[in-house]
């Protein structure tokens, strides 16, 4: 099954430094907000031309919380970050991808 192609079944934002997913083909997620704010795909970012990251993820300290986790569409995760950051659009197969193998 390719990343594109899975959905989860279960998002819950177990506390307010933690998202955990639980995808259809039986993997799962679990990502810190620092981690998830460190690989910030948005145009703030990451640049929409040449895909050089913009913003300095060693920037991003540990205790980063997050707020506000809702759905874009049937694609997609977004949330607030507690820098004040809200811009980015986190897709269920960029998700997937962050997740390491096996998981």
């Amino acid at each position: 099954m390719n990343d594109e192609s899975v959905s989860p079944s279960v998002v819950r934002r177990s506390d307010p430094a933690r998202v955990e997913i639980e995808w259809t083909d039986g993997g799962q997620s679990a990502f810190t907000a620092a981690a998830l704010r460190r690989a910030c795909p948005c145009a703030r970012c990451v640049n929409e031309l040449t895909g050089v990251r913009t913003h300095d993820p060693a920037s991003v300290p540990d205790d980063l919380t997050q707020s506000n986790l809702r759905l874009v569409g049937n694609y997609a995760l977004s949330m607030t970050f507690s820098d004040g950051h809200h811009t980015g659009i986190f897709s269920f197969g960029f998700l997937r991808r962050l997740t390491p193998e096996g998981a």
